[in-house]
């Protein structure tokens, strides 16, 4: 991952009920920050982007891990890097598509959508980040 970060915010996550729109929420204010503060472009779908995939990352950390989460967010070299850590040290696996399993897509999702992805054990728990273009790319053989 990148050095150099315009922006960090770290937060605390009790999994408290509400918490994981809390992060959304933080993931928004984040983002319009960097955008009024440092004048970067955000597209829209980054911002949908960011959101969906803290929303899925949180939601697991706190389905599967006891104790706190935290979330990381940073925007450096065009992306937004979502981290979050929590104290399990099993690190996840994407499991094999199936259009008919109901529930448990959120890694499959964040993997789909995420530039990069990077999944590693801490010496207590594991940290979980994904990356996300802040811009969208032009589809290849389209001239815009």
């Amino acid at each position: 991952m990148p050095d150099e970060a315009l922006a960090e915010l770290v937060v605390a996550l009790d999994g408290a009920v509400g918490c994981i729109a809390d992060a959304r929420a933080c993931a928004v204010e984040f983002l319009t920050r960097a955008r009024s503060e440092h004048g970067l472009s955000v597209s829209a779908r980054a911002m949908d982007l960011a959101q969906l995939v803290v929303s899925e990352l949180v939601t697991n950390a706190l389905k599967y891990a006891p104790g706190p989460v935290l979330l990381e967010l940073r925007v450096a070299d065009g992306a937004v890097e979502i981290t979050v850590w929590d104290t399990d040290p099993t690190l996840p696996t994407a499991r094999a598509t199936d259009a008919g399993r109901v529930g448990q897509h959120g890694l499959e999702i964040v993997m789909a959508v995420a530039h990069g992805f990077e999944a590693h054990r801490e010496p207590v728990g594991k940290r979980i980040t994904a990356r996300l273009a802040l811009l969208d790319r032009p589809l290849p053989g389209l001239d815009t």
